[in-house]
């Protein structure tokens, strides 16, 4: 039993690389942090944006788990709103089936972008529909036969294949007090953003009200002493980042305000992050688990902007601050 530490993968794509480099990190960066002692990696999904130049993180995922032996593979975060459920769930239970149930499936609703009309889904899709996709999504993986007659999904029953005898965990992520209680009346546990921290993420815990194995999500960047690390981060950051918030455009064209990115990477800095030296680093991730209850953490490790800056960074989280946390908690978390 002890704390649970993944590694968060946004497959972005660095000033002066090409798409090939980028994939060609992130399953490089996942190969690492299995060597490195991680228990498990999480893939994000997006679509037509550099920020992350992975569109199926099912797929990535499938890739990791047939390159690796023992960490488990996760997806932060697949899309609800842009796919069909069905055709997501089979995709999960196949990959949970093929690793030995080393698959874990991490669902969100997404935004409203121009996938919504890329895909043909819609609108109404993600404004009304994710609480309906979550609930078929789950009875596909808990059913042997279903048929669904619904507001947005309707079909005649037919067989579930493959049928995994224990379903792959499910997690939601939650960025607000109604998708936390959508996950909660489904006993599902959250997964919870880098953009917010210890005080919000408690808060989340206590709304949600049940013992679920929640995921705190992390920027994590070590280096000799916090201000490398913070440097590291301002300098490296925002030059890959940027573009790829400028990437979000609405379906409908709605405004969005322009968001700066270097005050977006100051204000992750400030928040309680694992940032700087390995103390540094050990003492905020114990701070999360002891104000939050949260025995999961997953790290984003690419903000340092090259392979070797996320190779490296991952190499040293795993040896030189992973044993600190869990030398400190021995018995915490859920195994």
């Amino acid at each position: 039993m002890h704390v649970r530490f993944g590694i968060f993968l946004l497959a972005t794509r660095y000033p002066g690389q090409t798409d090939a480099d980028a994939l060609a990190r992130t399953v490089e960066a996942a190969l690492t942090a299995e060597r490195a002692g991680f228990d498990d990696v999480w893939i994000a999904e997006h679509h037509f944006m550099s920020y992350g130049v992975c569109p199926s993180a099912p797929t990535l995922a499938g890739v990791l788990l047939g390159r690796t032996s023992r960490i488990h593979v996760g997806t932060a975060i697949s899309i609800l709103s842009s796919q069909h459920p069905v055709m997501l769930a089979e995709q999960a239970a196949l990959l949970s089936l093929v690793s030995g149930g080393r698959f874990h499936l991490g669902v969100g609703r997404g935004g409203p972008w121009r996938e919504l009309e890329v895909f043909g889904t819609g609108l109404p899709r993600y404004e009304k529909g994710f609480a309906e996709s979550l609930d078929l999504l789950l009875a596909w993986l808990r059913s042997d036969r279903l048929g669904w007659s619904g507001e947005h999904f309707e079909f005649r029953e037919v067989p579930v294949v493959p049928r995994t005898a224990t379903p792959p965990p499910v997690a939601v992520a939650c960025a607000s007090p109604a998708t936390e209680a959508l996950a909660a009346a489904r006993d599902l546990p959250m997964l919870l953003g880098m953009h917010v921290g210890n005080a919000d993420k408690a808060e989340a815990v206590a709304r949600h009200g049940r013992p679920a194995p929640h995921i705190s999500t992390h920027l994590a960047q070590v280096a000799d002493s916090r201000a490398e690390a913070v440097e590291t981060i301002l300098r490296r950051m925002p030059p890959w980042l940027g573009p790829g918030l400028d990437s979000y455009v609405a379906v409908d064209d709605r405004p969005r305000p322009k968001r700066d990115p270097v005050a977006y990477v100051r204000h992750l800095c400030e928040l309680q992050h694992p940032i700087g030296s390995p103390d540094d680093c050990a003492e905020a991730l114990l701070a999360t688990a002891e104000h939050t209850g949260i025995q999961h953490m997953i790290m984003h490790v690419e903000a340092g902007g090259s392979r070797t800056a996320t190779l490296d960074n991952i190499a040293r989280l795993g040896s030189e601050v992973i044993p600190k946390v869990r030398a400190a908690q021995p018995t915490s978390g859920y195994g």
